[in-house]
């Protein structure tokens, strides 16, 4: 009998990419969804706020109380990066630990029980052989890593590094691999992924990309994560907007709106700037507009809030994510004087009400309306509903709709259906499938 390995991938889909990557090198390795059985138990960190640093320590502090006898206990990541010479003394436990440069050497370090910290920030590319999970028709791209983005609350250019992309080639080859396994659905994803190939001299190097992945025989559907106000070009929104093969989405987190804000924040960009591109993108046919603010950060008055708070009321996103301003040393932000936390949780909570309100109000746009969407799995709902996502959405972030009438279609997980929507259930919409795609 093989050895077997439990891996926690914890964060974004950035970390995502990283831990499959691992799963590849050990491709020896049975899977397996116990820590408990496993041999090999890998924590794959977060280190980016203080939320997420706290989910990491608990992990694995669980990962090693209900490991076996012999196991190996392996933490790598942004935490494990960030707080390396903290989390050896602190949790003795831990058999190896390795940052964000090791991945593709995780079956070595494993063999030889040892810890690792290679300097340089580890690119996943198109000879990475990743084990994609969660899927079988997505996978997430990562177009580059680190960022040359100075914003005043985030700690990751402090581990990451500045930014570095990948060649468009690379991209494309890694592509076009994954087309030949089955993969027809795409998101690709970085830090800051409007200023892919900036670092090479190519400000419109996602542009150029976008054009390329679109010949790309067999292809269903992509989208673009993760645009920085700054560094998104009206040309860009028109490349997403006239795609056949990219959806008309757009993820643009402007973590603020008010000019005071935007630039204690460091953003690169104020708000007049920040409403055209989003006017623009509203603009443009059925487009899906998610974006992220941080509420209570260094510098923010009342009017500032009550100026964000009505703005991202009116301008109707389809999806937003608030998060608490999480004070993280390494950033400029971290001197600064502190809101207390009492007024960030309650401010979070009035912008997180909104969300919810706003995601309503986008979800009942589609009732009576032909989608393009993708069958997922059996609904957790109800064993007799299905799960689907339409094509428009992102994975995971953007919720699901619901299948209570497949019309006696034969129903292939994974993939593309034509569908109707129908009602809402709560803030869920409920569609009947009217032929395969």
């Amino acid at each position: 009998m093989g050895k077997s390995v439990h891996l926690i991938s914890l964060g974004c889909n950035k970390n995502l990419v990283d831990s499959e990557v691992m799963l590849g090198k050990l491709h020896t390795y049975d899977i397996t969804n116990s820590a408990s059985d496993a041999d090999v138990i890998i924590v794959n960190t977060c280190g980016f706020i203080e939320a997420a640093k706290e989910e990491s320590i608990n992990t694995i502090l669980e990962a090693h109380q209900n490991r076996k006898e012999n196991s190996i206990l392996v933490v790598s990541g942004c935490l494990s990066e960030r707080y390396k010479d903290e989390l050896i003394e602190a949790i003795p436990e831990v058999d190896i630990f390795t940052g964000v440069g090791d991945y593709e050497r995780i079956d070595e370090l494993i063999l030889n029980k040892e810890s690792s910290f290679t300097p340089e920030v580890y690119l996943a590319n198109e000879n990475s052989k990743r084990v994609i999970t969660g899927s079988n028709y997505h996978a997430y791209i990562k177009l580059s890593e680190g960022c040359n983005q100075n914003c005043a609350f985030c700690a990751i250019p402090s581990f990451k590094g500045r930014l570095q992309s990948r060649s468009i080639e690379s991209v494309i080859a890694e592509v076009t691999n994954l087309l030949e396994q089955g993969f027809r659905d795409f998101s690709f994803i970085s830090q800051d992924t409007s200023s892919y190939g900036r670092d090479f001299g190519n400000k419109d190097a996602l542009i150029d990309l976008i054009k390329q992945v679109e010949l790309l025989p067999g292809i269903k559907s992509a989208r673009v994560l993760y645009l920085y106000p700054s560094t998104t070009t009206f040309e860009l929104i028109d490349a997403i907007a006239n795609s056949n093969v990219f959806q008309t989405y757009y993820d643009m987190p402007i973590q603020h709106i008010s000019d005071n804000m935007l630039k204690v924040m460091k953003r690169g960009a104020n708000k007049e700037k920040t409403k055209k591109l989003l006017e623009y993108m509203k603009s443009k046919k059925e487009s899906f507009i998610r974006t992220a603010i941080i509420a209570g950060h260094p510098g923010e008055g009342q009017e500032d809030f009550l100026e964000v708070k009505e703005y991202i009321k009116e301008f109707n996103f389809d999806r937003v994510t608030v998060f608490e301003y999480s004070n993280e040393e390494s950033t400029t932000a971290y001197n600064l004087e502190q809101i207390p936390k009492e007024t960030i949780a309650k401010r979070a909570q009035i912008l997180g009400d909104i969300a919810k309100d706003l995601m309503l109000k986008s979800n009942s746009k589609l009732i009576d309306k032909e989608i393009d969407l993708i069958i997922d799995n059996v609904s957790s709902e109800h064993e007799y509903l299905l799960s689907a996502r339409p094509t428009l959405w992102a994975p995971e972030i953007d919720g699901e709709i619901l299948i209570n009438d497949t019309s006696d279609l034969k129903v292939n997980h994974g993939s593309y259906y034509r569908a109707k929507v129908t009602s809402l259930a709560d803030t869920t919409p409920l569609a009947t499938l009217i032929k395969e795609i």
